[in-house]
């Protein structure tokens, strides 16, 4: 059966500011590539945690069928958040322990109901450690970020 994973990554120009997220599906079996696909989209005004959030709700999104999929990510407020914090925050109507609301909750409830259709296994990498793909979906955040930054003066 083939392996199916998503590199995820989210970009911003300002914090907040113009922003962007992509992500690289690829399904191979062993070592061969099997079907890569490249998604990315961006925002004029968003913060990278929302860029990041939304790369990984994309990727799970895009697949048509329930799948095991390996999402993979240089965000550890994307990791911590969907495979501990989200447990909290939707027992206690989507605040935190310190009773506030939780921040981008838009996002994280829509990525709790992406990832609901499929069996998701969350894995952090360091980022722009030259890990190819990691890379790669790097490159598509800082592209799909490219139409919503203000264009240098001559």
């Amino acid at each position: 059966m083939p392996e199916l994973l998503a590199y995820t990554d989210g970009a911003c120009s300002g914090n907040p500011g113009p922003g962007g997220w992509g992500a690289l599906l690829v399904a191979r079996d062993g070592d061969r590539l099997l079907k890569e696909r490249m998604l990315k989209g961006g925002e004029a005004d968003t913060t990278n945690n929302r860029m990041e959030l939304m790369a990984a709700i994309e990727a799970l999104n895009a697949l048509e069928r329930a799948s095991d999929i390996t999402v993979i990510t240089d965000s550890v407020y994307v990791k911590n958040g969907v495979t501990e914090w989200i447990h909290g925050w939707k027992r206690n109507g989507w605040k935190t322990a310190a009773r506030k609301p939780v921040k981008n909750a838009d996002l994280w409830q829509a990525l709790d109901t992406a990832q609901a259709r499929h069996r998701v296994t969350w894995q952090w990498i360091k980022g722009h450690a030259g890990q190819p793909e990691n890379e790669r979906a790097d490159e598509l955040a800082r592209a799909g970020m490219a139409p919503f930054k203000p264009k240098k003066s001559v």
